[in-house]
């Protein structure tokens, strides 16, 4: 019987990445003692009712941001829409706890805001009443700035391909551009706007910095606590359990959402819609409102950290900062070229053996984008943990040796917790590229002689070049940005830009902390640049 390696190396590479979901869904079964009585008692129900208040206020702020300037970048004309086409995806470079702390740094009582007003009116404290940043309020918009493109590329991508008819047919009848909008236009792209919420939604409960240094009691916070205050790692288990109960359901609802999309209509002659063009009170508030999204999404943000930064440089670029920006960027390509490696194997495995078996391993190993870091962090600590003191142990009683921790603390379990969460950016790009490989050259190469491996280096991966570095960079990324799971994970000593960053803010050190937030924003731009013009290129292709 002949063995079929590449149907057994996948299956046992998405057995692997599981490992950190199997543990926390394992721990639900393992007493806590009365620390989780306790939870259960004092602050569970604050971390439920706070993290389903947030999730509904970044939903809403969000979809009215995201798909309101959709609608008007695709479908109207007013001054300054081929700028906003693409400038309106660069608040996707900003993670939400830098834009949290400089928003903060700019609000505050001893803010810019608040001290020019102080000086233009005279008034003194107690004296105005000026909003609270730091509050379940002020966390939804942080979070609703930053994460509103995700609902903006797929809104906006849904209305350039619905059918030219359709919206013509509207239009001929009398409708204008916001009721055609609400009537056409909104209901065939519901699924790709529940797709691009139900991103929203995951990024949101996987949120920690932001809700952390506003004082917002949630699930991520809760794990934190109970992980480090309480020291019990089955509660902390229990937690990360009941809030992967939240993400399977966003999963459930957006695969959902993804089945109705053969409603839409992918007709000819879309490329060629005459867009609306907006005349007076209509064109001004378009405008206006693409602005305003920019200028609190992205523009605001970026000058006060870069002016922070100039203020700062002399003391904070030092050796120190050098050697952050050598530790972020060696994870940030170990990480990337693992995922990139394991998503291009995986999916050639699809392609070499399409059967259910190969299937279901592909899609399991990208499960983890749906998991917050908090959750794999404790999925991860737990089982190397156990490995390290196992080993310890054994190598203890038979030959009096100490082996110390191997996995637990190392970069080792930094690099697999960010292959588990990053994994599925990697094998979604890979398998588009491979998609656009025609079966009929692996046919030929086989014809030849050539076996799977050969065919893989000598064909595939020089058709894919564009395909791979677009992996490669967006997994970079999302690196550079993660921290739950580097707060957790990361050796002993060892900082990286956004553990740094989080620190410096949690000493109430805004501008200090600016360099290395800057740096990250700065990184975060390559990707979105990249997009920005693959999407605008495409879009002139089909004219």
């Amino acid at each position: 019987m002949r063995v079929n390696y590449w149907s057994i190396s996948s299956s046992g590479i998405a057995l692997i990445l599981a490992i950190p979901l199997f543990v926390v869904v394992a721990n639900i079964f393992v007493p806590a003692g009365e620390v989780w009585q306790h939870l259960a008692e004092t602050v569970l129900r604050d971390y439920v009712v706070n993290s389903l208040l947030l999730m509904v206020g970044v939903a809403i702020i969000s979809l009215t941001l995201g798909v309101g300037t959709a609608w008007l970048v695709s479908m109207t004309e007013f001054p300054g829409r081929r700028v906003f086409e693409w400038a309106l995806l660069l608040p996707m470079a900003i993670p939400a706890y830098i834009i949290a702390y400089t928003y903060t740094g700019m609000l505050d009582f001893a803010g810019p805001v608040q001290t020019t007003l102080r000086e233009l009116t005279g008034w003194g404290y107690g004296d105005y009443w000026f909003p609270e940043v730091r509050s379940l309020e002020g966390a939804a918009i942080m979070l609703a700035l930053v994460l509103y493109p995700y609902i903006y590329l797929l809104a906006r991508a849904a209305f350039l391909s619905q059918s030219l008819c359709v919206l013509e047919v509207s239009r001929s009848l009398g409708n204008g551009p916001w009721r055609t909008f609400f009537s056409v236009g909104l209901p065939l792209a519901r699924p790709a706007i529940a797709a691009g919420l139900s991103l929203v939604l995951m990024e949101t409960l996987a949120d920690y910095g932001t809700v952390q240094y506003f004082g917002v009691d949630t699930f991520t916070t809760g794990i934190f606590r109970t992980w480090y205050g309480l020291d019990n790692a089955p509660a902390a288990a229990q937690l990360a359990a009941i809030l992967l109960l939240f993400v399977v359901v966003l999963v459930t609802l957006e695969r959902y959402s993804r089945r109705q999309a053969r409603y839409h209509d992918s007709g000819r002659g879309k490329s060629s819609l005459t867009r609306l063009p907006l005349h007076g009170w209509g064109r001004l508030s378009a405008t206006l409102f693409c602005l305003a999204t920019l200028l609190f999404g992205f523009l605001l943000p970026a000058g006060q950290l870069g002016l922070w930064a100039i203020d700062t440089y002399e003391e904070m670029i030092d050796q120190r900062f050098a050697t952050l920006v050598f530790h972020t960027l060696e994870l940030a390509v170990l990480a990337s070229l693992l995922a990139l490696i394991t998503a291009l194997l995986l999916n050639y495995a699809r392609r070499l053996q399409p059967n259910r078996t190969v299937r279901f391993a592909v899609r399991a190993a990208g499960m983890g984008y749906a998991i917050p870091g908090t959750v794999i962090a404790v999925g991860v600590v737990i089982p190397f943990g156990w490995f390290d003191n196992t080993l310890d142990s054994w190598m203890r009683e038979q030959f009096d040796i100490s082996t110390g921790l191997l996995l637990s603390g190392t970069l080792a379990a930094l690099l697999f917790a960010y292959l588990v969460r990053f994994l599925a950016v990697s094998l979604h790009a890979v398998e588009s590229g491979l998609e656009r490989i025609t079966p009929s050259m692996d046919e030929a190469a086989r014809a030849m002689g050539e076996r799977p491996a050969a065919i893989l280096g000598r064909i595939h991966i020089p058709m894919l070049k564009g395909s791979l570095i677009t992996a490669l960079l967006l997994v970079f990324v999302d690196v550079l940005k993660e921290l739950p799971a580097t707060l957790i994970l990361r050796p002993f000593n060892f900082n990286t830009l956004a553990v740094r960053a989080y620190e410096l803010a949690a000493d109430e050190r805004l501008a200090d902390a600016a360099s290395a937030a800057l740096a990250i924003v700065i990184a975060g731009l390559i990707p979105v640049i990249l997009l920005s013009r693959s999407l605008s290129q495409s879009r002139e292709e089909k004219k």
